[in-house]
């Protein structure tokens, strides 16, 4: 792993950055698991998916940022292929994962605003752990044979991989054999992904924001806007600059190869450092919890 190519004279100082992004993403998400968990309260399909989530983002942060800073501060640009067919798997599967809960949660938001008498009816325990495992097995079935067909193909040596962690397209240039059935099933399944879930995604916020716009008081849907606002903002930033990485790597070769790299650290870095702060201490019932946590420790 190169780490990002052609700006390797600025590892130490794109580190700080990162490291930064990569404790508040271990800090932010592991408080709220803890709050969500402490406070009964909390037991609700909102921060049930939220929980999930954050599990999520512990996982794909983690999955990539140590050997990240390894090869920044230490020049550790060694990676065995096990390990890094391990995480490449992570890294896309939670993707997929986290984008299966994102498109929960927009549904969670829809009932609750859109049908709020019947939500807790309608989103039961049950139904939120099925609609988890759901988005998980979606996530196994899509990147399983991506994993093998890599596994199967002879790469070159010595494999150099342009990247700062093993991304799929990355790792496939370094393929002696044809890979052409693994480029062709990773952007089409990467293509699907998003813009399914995006329209999912949009549709419940489409609904939200009419059932919003009905609302008497002023100060209430500016309280809607500002929120549904925040949130698609976020996934804006885990959705655009992944599939755009996927694409430049796949036919943009004359961009600078660092602009691609950026891009798919991006998507895995910035969302779950910014989730806990979006979801969670904007929601008011998280702020409560944690008060609520805090005055039982004094």
């Amino acid at each position: 792993l190169t780490g990002i190519p052609g700006l390797q004279h600025l590892h130490h100082w794109i580190s700080v950055p990162f490291c930064i992004m990569y404790l508040v993403t271990l800090a932010g998400n592991s408080t709220l698991l803890c709050v969500i968990k402490a406070d009964p309260s909390l037991h609700l399909p909102m921060f049930l998916f939220l929980s999930m989530l954050e599990v999520i983002d512990l996982v794909m942060s983690t999955s990539i940022t140590p050997k990240m800073l390894g090869i920044f501060w230490f020049h550790s640009t060694a990676i065995s292929l096990d390990a890094c067919l391990t995480q490449m798997y992570f890294v896309h599967a939670f993707s997929v994962v986290e984008s299966g809960v994102l498109v929960a949660m927009a549904f969670d938001r829809y009932v609750a605003i859109c049908n709020p008498l019947r939500h807790l009816s309608i989103l039961t325990r049950p139904v939120v752990a099925a609609i988890g495992l759901a988005t998980l097995l979606r996530a196994v079935v899509f990147m399983s044979p991506l994993t093998f067909q890599i596994r199967r193909l002879p790469l070159c040596s010595p494999a150099v991989v342009d990247h700062s962690y093993c991304e799929h397209m990355a790792v496939l240039k370094q393929a002696c054999g044809d890979a052409t059935f693994s480029n062709t099933y990773s952007l089409s399944i990467s293509t699907y992904v998003v813009g399914f879930d995006s329209l999912l995604i949009a549709l419940s916020y489409t609904l939200i924001l009419q059932a919003v716009l009905s609302l008497s008081s002023p100060q209430a849907r500016k309280k809607a806007f500002s929120t549904c606002g925040s949130h698609l903002c976020i996934m804006a930033l885990f959705y655009i600059p992944g599939l755009l990485s996927m694409y430049m790597e796949r036919y943009h070769q004359e961009l600078p190869p660092y602009v691609q790299v950026l891009l798919a650290d991006i998507y895995l870095l910035i969302p779950p450092a910014f989730n806990p702060l979006i979801y969670g201490i904007r929601t008011k019932q998280i702020r409560d919890g944690a008060c609520k946590a805090i005055s039982r420790r004094r």
